[in-house]
């Protein structure tokens, strides 16, 4: 399990609540990472992708770093390939994937109780088996992905498509997200925003 220690959430105030997925609901970014290891040595680019530079981007769509990779280092990876294999080396890691406990319990607190919502840089696929994995593919009443919009974060499409096929007004969501360009995204919708800390590891005594 992973923690990010005492958060107060708001019990008012909200009509739907939306969250991101990886970061946030999901404790995956040590994997995400790993997977990103993977697929950039595979193609000969190894050690370029730093964590803390890598967490700066998080929520942006893979094929979009791979692009600003491309730039940064004079690179001519193929945004596609890369993206596929990021994606092959992730899933090869879903069992390592836990809830973050705080929010999920936030979450489920609401279920029945508000419209909710997760809506993700990620594709369709891998956010799907992500929420699979952890056993809460049934909380969310939509999935809005990086599949389903044309932008993806720091534009605004996936929360506003969300709150498109909630029925709600942007302006009566609530988000909870933990990377700067989900946060960036929420607030260019007109959204309310908590971010999210990440997350440290819990242990059982």
């Amino acid at each position: 399990m992973a923690s990010i220690g005492s958060l107060v959430f708001p019990t008012n105030g909200f009509s739907a609540v939306i969250f991101d997925c990886d970061g946030t609901l999901v404790d995956s970014m040590p994997a995400h990472f790993e997977a990103w290891c993977d697929a950039l040595s595979l193609y000969g680019a190894g050690g370029i992708f730093k964590e803390d530079v890598f967490l700066a981007m998080g929520g942006r769509p893979t094929r979009d770093i791979v692009v600003e990779l491309n730039d940064e280092y004079g690179l001519k990876l193929d945004p596609e390939e890369v993206a596929f294999a990021k994606r092959e080396a992730f899933l090869k890691r879903l069992d390592s994937l836990t809830l973050i406990d705080e929010v999920a319990a936030f979450a489920e607190a609401l279920r029945g109780k508000f419209p909710l919502s997760v809506a993700s840089g990620g594709s369709r696929m891998v956010v799907e088996k992500t929420l699979k994995s952890v056993g809460v593919s049934d909380w969310f009443d939509e999935v809005v992905t990086a599949d389903d919009v044309e932008n993806g974060k720091p534009s605004p499409d996936v929360f506003l498509r969300a709150a498109e096929l909630m029925g709600i007004a942007p302006s009566e969501c609530l988000v909870l997200e933990d990377a700067p360009a989900g946060i960036i995204a929420a607030q260019r919708a007109g959204m309310q925003v908590i971010a999210v800390p990440s997350p440290v590891l819990s242990f059982e005594i």
